[in-house]
């Protein structure tokens, strides 16, 4: 039987490279989506080959649809099949409010925002064919509480979550489980844009109940666990993983 297929977008660092190294470990085979770091997607298609599994390396800005239906395509024709999406690519402007302008607004919707739902088109009409899938996203807690210059973003990821919840419900007839998770501040090259990043990494620090901030270990293995056969019956839901410091006033 062909191995299974896993699209992890944005994958070639960070969170997104965590989780694709722990499919591969389960035993699937990855495609890693890149926009801009080529070399360290290259890098990690070694690392998943060294574990015995195919890796299938595809530049894509899944921004834009056209190119979501060029990633598909090159997934059709090396692997022929997909079982597993999880939607990590994210960007974003990170400014004060009255500082956005048009284009920062359609860049960060487009990435976080639009590109669930055409990657979630494409996928699902390739799951349907192998009797179901799953799809899961990444979250982040400025989807549901006021996080200084995170506008953008924040209102993208209100959107990936809302829409995980249609996407649950109208994919469950084609036998696709759909669910997101949202982290904490994570210490990753993501961060490294924020202006304030030592400040929210020392509030996280000093304020999470679990007595450390979140590390990309914790997310990817709750991906992994909304992609497994236990999980099955949990739809449309934002799993939060923050070590509780979202339940503080």
């Amino acid at each position: 039987m062909e191995n299974k297929v896993a699209l992890v977008t944005g994958s070639s660092r960070g969170i997104g490279k965590n989780i694709a190294l722990k499919l591969a470990n389960k035993g699937y085979d990855i495609v890693i989506n890149y926009a801009r770091s080529k070399q360290a997607a290259l890098d990690t298609a070694k690392e998943i080959e060294a574990l015995g599994q195919r890796a299938l390396v595809v530049k894509a800005n899944v921004g834009k649809p056209d190119k979501i239906k060029e990633l598909f395509e090159q997934i059709d024709e090396h692997f022929g099949r997909l079982d597993i999406l999880v939607n990590n690519a994210a960007s974003g402007v990170l400014r004060p409010l009255m500082e956005l302008e048009e284009s920062h607004w359609d860049w960060t919707m487009d990435i976080n925002s639009k590109a669930l739902l055409f990657c979630a088109q494409e996928a699902a009409r390739r799951m349907e064919k192998n009797g179901g899938g799953h799809i899961v996203s990444l979250s982040s807690l400025g989807s549901i509480r006021y996080l200084k210059n995170y506008t953008t973003v924040g209102v993208s990821k209100a959107a990936v979550e809302a829409l995980t919840r249609y996407l649950a419900v109208e994919l469950a007839e084609k036998g696709i489980v759909v669910n997101a998770v949202s982290g904490g501040a994570v210490d990753t090259d993501a961060l490294t844009h924020f202006p304030n990043r030592e400040e929210l990494l020392a509030d996280a620090a000093s304020r999470t109940p679990a007595g450390r901030i979140v590390e990309a270990d914790d997310l990817a293995n709750t991906v992994l666990f909304l992609l497994s056969e236990e999980a099955k019956m949990i739809r449309g839901q934002t799993i939060i993983v923050d070590g509780g410091i979202s339940l503080l006033a």
